[in-house]
């Protein structure tokens, strides 16, 4: 088998004391598992102490990743001495036998040996010294692995640049006796290209079904694209290498891949097309995307094109996911058209017919602990983790609110907030234009009611695990991911883990009808989850936006187990993502976002606030703060919306409402180059609000910008001012001859803000003004567009905004006055819609009175700009 040191997010990791017994890891390795207190046990202070002591033995103080080797390789065996004896000390006061178990299988991850030989010797006392040879020498063997491979690991990868070595790649291979099993068994690699895990979620559900399908005859596995292989130019040796290979890939924001795909989807994109590089290759695609973006699931359709042309055999055509409308309906359409065509290649002759039987997948269920009320508990994110490591997605920062106040004027009646994350000592670095995500937690109010619809008191002090007590793994928890670190009360696991405030899945309802009492109340659960209950599905939860929450509420017979609760109905609690408002070289040790607040009727009737918006609007900072202030836990995403490297090259911004964000940046950046002597070109920004005295965030910067000459030039359209409204396309008509001189000037143009309404108005404007300024027809004023797109020239850090109208009325609120959807278009249960539904469709004709000026219903998601 092999041990991956946890890739998952700090709530994420399993509670194994893994730091204390393994030597010489790396120090953002050994912080990823500093959760002693998941183990309700009396392990000394000595053993913990001791095997603190053997990894800074090896370590040295403070040292990270960039300790000495040498000395490291020399200290490792007097620290493997120490670990052993901490291990001993740690059985002798471990009172329980899953305690013990834990212990041992510390012990065999150090030194790859049997857990079956040592469960014996756990139950009564453990001595190093009665090891077999065999047992020792393996241990050698894997221990001169770790030194071999903290070395190559320290490498640089392809491209030269000497970057840090991220925890999620760090792997103990240790010979597993199934491996010579499957050697002769057909295997299905089932890659993921995932954001918010929805794409990981469809591959899990592909290979879970696959080996049941097929007896165990064939092997199915879920595969990370950015774990399989460790570097860049590992791809080509190991992806020629596959035979049957099914891909779930999501396209994330303007056409580009996801996170963890995109080192596979530049080797596939940049590696020049080998005609017969994929000759023993059978595949098959789908894709996650929006139907509302211009770019709809471009990485799927690129990646099942370049497979094909490249000699590979395509078992079906590409699956093109539609989160604008059910994207699970699609995914099931697609797999039940994959399974016949898998059946031709992986049946043998001799095998039994596949039943016709549909396939019913175990509802995942972690093992839920309960613990007493005097166990200690953990119930903030400790800084103690952050000292040294690489923070990303995997491993946030605790970062502190320094600075926090309202944008908008007091005739506004809306709101949008100003923040500043204080990353003052941390390993994070961004630049003008990068995003930040943020971890943001649910309202006490929201946490509250789910609460009392579970039955289960908020101080209740939990924890969950994939295994028993007795080290058994449980039943369908395989595809779950790590638990959050436990124990915690119920209120903090509600509070920082749960979705509760998004529709519900389908997935989800088929295991609340599992626990309904009531007849009616399950079968009615069942046909919502059901294909023949789609429609019903679209228009009862997804139109009318019907929260977890609120489903909850509507079926008072379900009384689920907490471990079923958080395995298999409510998703994991994403970040939200932010266009980073400000620039390193000017706002030093800070991140400001511009964020603004989401809250709104529901059709139903509820008053949704958007979680991270809301969070930051009551957020308290240090300045503020008379006791504890407010913070969370946030990473950097880096983005290819940049400034030109030139200076003096000519830039046009537009970017209304909060839309603003990363403009700010490139003008706090332009303003350092400036004080350092650099002289600046032109540079225009195209802004828009509703009206100057209630919503023109930043005025007064940015006049000052203007005055400094920092921006040449600042155009506000004021949509509420006039008798017509005016919007930032209007603006650019009317200075079509200017913004195209200065295009032919090598200018860069950038957009930011609504993907679907905005975004699509300023490309058609751009486009009338090539057409009109170059005398070109349509076709030809495309080409020069998509030239600017190729040459990046042409930038856009946009996300979905859509709405269906209203008794034939389609009346959007501000770009300023809403948390925008995040581009990563992989599920409506993370990827957020602002719509106009129908009252009558969502039941709510008798609620038409109580809010005769709704024009806006809003569901927030993980991404503002």
């Amino acid at each position: 088998m092999h041990v991956d040191f946890d890739q998952r997010p700090f709530f994420d990791r399993p509670p194994i004391l893994l730091y204390n017994c393994i030597p010489n890891l790396p120090s953002q390795l050994r912080n990823l598992n500093k959760r002693k207190a998941s183990l309700k046990s009396p392990l000394t202070s000595a053993a913990l102490t001791l095997s603190h002591h053997s990894i800074q033995t090896v370590q040295g103080p403070s040292t990270g990743l960039r300790s000495d080797g040498r000395k490291s390789c020399n200290k490792m065996g007097s620290a493997l001495s120490l670990s052993s004896n901490s291990v001993q000390s740690a059985l002798e006061a471990s009172t329980t036998v899953y305690e013990k178990s834990q212990l041992v299988r510390l012990w065999t991850l150090i030194n790859g040996g049997n857990k079956g030989e040592l469960s014996t010797i756990a139950a009564q006392k453990f001595d190093p010294s009665n090891v077999p040879a065999s047992f020792l020498a393996l241990g050698f063997t894997v221990l001169l692995g770790l030194i071999l491979g903290f070395f190559l690991l320290r490498r640089p990868r392809s491209g030269g640049k000497n970057v840090e070595i991220k925890a999620k790649n760090f792997k103990i291979e240790v010979p597993k006796i199934e491996e010579a099993e499957e050697a002769d068994k057909k295997k299905v690699a089932v890659f993921f290209g995932t954001q918010t895990g929805t794409a990981e979620r469809f591959a899990q559900e592909i290979a879970e079904e696959g080996n049941v399908r097929y007896n165990g005859k064939v092997v199915f596995k879920a595969v990370d694209l950015d774990n399989y292989a460790e570097e860049d130019d590992t791809y080509e040796e190991k992806m020629t290498q596959e035979r049957f290979a099914i891909f779930t890939l999501a396209t994330y924001g303007d056409g580009e891949p996801t996170d963890n795909a995109t080192r596979f989807y530049k080797w596939i994109t940049t590696e020049g097309e080998k005609e017969t590089r994929f000759s023993e290759l059978t595949y098959g695609v789908f894709g996650l995307g929006n139907t509302q973006y211009e770019h709809f699931n471009k990485v799927a359709l690129m990646v099942d094109e370049l497979l094909a042309n490249q000699g590979a055999k395509r078992l079906l055509p590409c699956g093109l996911g539609d989160d604008d409308k059910a994207i699970e309906d699609d995914f099931t359409a697609w797999k039940q058209q994959l399974w016949p065509e898998l059946d031709s290649l992986l049946q043998g002759e001799d095998d039994q017919p596949i039943s016709t039987t549909p396939y019913m997948a175990v509802i995942p269920e972690y093992h839920l602990v309960v613990h007493d009320k005097d166990t200690v508990v953990e119930e903030t994110y400790s800084a103690k983790i952050n000292g040294g490591s690489i923070h990303d997605a995997l491993n946030p920062y605790r970062a502190t609110v320094a600075l926090r106040h309202e944008l908008h004027r007091p005739l506004s009646d809306r709101s949008c907030t100003h923040l500043e994350f204080d990353i003052a000592g941390s390993s994070l670095n961004y630049e003008a234009g990068d995003h930040v995500g943020v971890y943001a937690e649910n309202t006490p109010e929201t946490v509250e009611t789910v609460a009392k619809l579970l039955g289960y008191p908020l101080d209740m002090i939990m924890s969950l695990h994939k295994e028993t007590e007795t080290g058994e793994p449980v039943p369908g928890c395989s595809s779950l991911a790590a638990p959050f670190p436990g124990p915690c009360s119920l209120q903090t696991a509600l509070a920082r883990y749960a979705d509760l405030l998004n529709p519900p899945r389908k997935g989800s309802l088929s295991a609340l009808a599992a626990y309904a009492s009531d007849i009616r109340e399950a079968e009615r659960l069942k046909y919502l989850s059901s294909q023949e209950g789609k429609d019903e599905y679209s228009q009862w939860i997804l139109s009318c936006q019907r929260s977890l929450v609120e489903v909850l509420a509507e079926f008072p017979s379900v009384k689920v187990p907490l471990g079923v609760f958080f395995g298999a109905i409510s998703p994991r609690l994403q970040p939200r993502f932010y266009s980073i408002s400000s620039a390193s070289s000017f706002a030093q040790n800070r991140v400001h976002v511009t964020c603004a607040l989401v809250q709104g009727p529901s059709p139903t009737g509820r008053i949704h606030q958007g979680v991270c918006s809301t969070w930051m609007k009551n957020s308290i900072s240090y300045i503020e703060s008379t006791g504890n202030c407010s913070w969370a836990p946030i990473f950097i995403r880096k983005s290819n919306f940049k400034l030109p490297s030139d200076p003096m090259t000519p830039i046009i911004m537009v970017g209304p409402g909060t839309g603003i964000a990363p403009f700010r940046g490139f003008l706090q950046e332009r303003a350092a180059l400036q004080r350092s002597g650099v002289q600046l070109g032109t540079s225009v920004l195209f802004f828009g609000c509703r009206n100057r005295k209630m919503d023109f965030i930043y005025e007064e910067e940015l006049n000052q910008y203007v005055e400094e000459g920092i921006l040449s030039r600042l155009d506000v359209a004021f949509s509420r001012e006039g008798a017509q409204k005016e919007y930032v396309q209007h603006k650019l008509l009317k200075e079509a001859s200017y913004i195209w001189e200065l295009i032919s000037q090598g200018g860069y143009f950038y957009v930011c803000g609504d993907a679907k309404g905005m975004a699509k108005d300023v490309h058609q404007a751009l486009l009338n003004i090539i057409q009109q300024q170059d005398s070109l027809d349509g076709s030809a004023a495309e080409s020069v567009l998509k030239t600017l797109q190729s040459e990046g020239r042409y930038l856009r850090d946009v996300c979905l905004f859509s709405m269906i109208s209203i008794e034939s009325r389609a009346i959007a609120m501000s770009l300023s006055n809403v948390d925008l959807p995040s581009p990563s278009l992989e599920t409506s249960e993370s990827a957020s819609i602002v719509a106009l539904c129908s009252l009558s469709t969502c039941g709510m004709a008798r609620s038409a009175n109580l809010f005769p000026s709704l024009s806006t219903i809003i569901r927030e998601a993980p991404y503002t700009s």
